[in-house]
């Protein structure tokens, strides 16, 4: 079955290049109307310019596509709903949105600075709820939503360096995880990527042979999927180089003990058997994490 996209709009977020270019193609080469949306700035978020979202327009109708540009900054809550209101006035609904604007800002935390820390995090995180809310309520309205966040394995699982990046990219993964839960009666998905390719944003980041196996191609494939009609919801999908993986936040069986033993010592003496993954669980909900500790594993 070869998943389409006619009659649906879809607006991706940093797509004047990279990944989201490459987003942006594959989702007009399967029937969408895309809005190509991206600031034009450097890799860390300095200058603008339109000249890279219009290039992927002019790719789009060269290919008899339908697309238009905008170069709002996903920081600007004012530009985004205009962009919204706009193209909900041209092209009736939209269907599809792709979070997937970023800058880097790499520095070991000791070096970092409180202002470095935060423009990455308004970039990643606030961007993305910036442009959440501002088409949650048409899709909400409208009774179909397809939305994707973009961590990473740095927000999953660490990397050096990147103190700021990694923590906006796990905030989004605990955003989608709540927004699956309120947008499901209204048949609004989130899902998360968490993609591995060599982009501006990673190209002096791995070596060149990784690079020549990763390129933007080799995530499109789960990003597409993860917006379309039979997507899931408050999934995590890591992608790229062919490899496609789930994540998940687990729980371990842990202990329980009464209260003459809830004690530090307790913890400390412990500790291997209350990490053992023997069983570990995925709660669907804070709520069913909490119960589960309650009820005593």
């Amino acid at each position: 079955m070869t998943l389409r996209f006619d009659n649906r709009v879809a607006i991706v977020t940093g797509a004047g290049g990279g990944l989201g270019r490459a987003y942006a193609l594959d989702l007009a080469r399967r029937g969408a109307k895309v809005v190509v949306n991206d600031l034009g700035g450097a890799r860390d978020g300095s200058g603008s310019s339109l000249s890279a979202a219009q290039s992927v327009v002019d790719e789009i109708t060269a290919m008899g596509g339908e697309a238009m540009a905008n170069g709002a900054s996903v920081t600007d809550a004012d530009a985004i709903e205009k962009m919204v209101a706009f193209v909900k006035e041209r092209w009736g609904r939209i269907d599809i949105l792709v979070n997937n604007a970023g800058i880097l800002r790499d520095k070991t935390f000791v070096k970092m600075s409180l202002e470095e820390f935060r423009q990455v995090v308004e970039v990643h995180l606030m961007g993305s709820v910036i442009c959440t809310k501002a088409v949650w309520e048409i899709m909400r309205e409208q009774a179909y939503g397809r939305i994707l966040m973009t961590t990473s394995s740095t927000g999953l699982y660490g990397n050096f360096g990147q103190a700021n990046y990694g923590a906006a990219k796990l905030g989004l993964v605990g955003l989608m995880k709540t927004l699956a839960l309120e947008g499901a009666k209204y048949n609004v998905r989130v899902n998360t990527i968490a993609p591995l390719a060599a982009t501006r944003m990673t190209e002096d980041l791995m070596p060149p042979a990784l690079l020549e196996k990763m390129g933007p191609e080799t995530v499109v494939p789960a990003a597409v999927f993860l917006v379309s009609e039979d997507a899931p919801s408050n999934a995590v999908i890591n992608a790229g180089g062919g490899g496609f993986e789930r994540a998940y936040v687990t729980l371990t069986r842990g202990i329980h003990v009464g209260a003459d033993e809830m004690t530090a010592e307790t913890v400390a003496a412990r500790f291997d058997e209350i990490s053992d993954r023997t069983g570990e669980i995925v709660p669907d909900t804070g709520s069913a994490q909490a119960q589960t500790a309650l009820a005593g594993g």
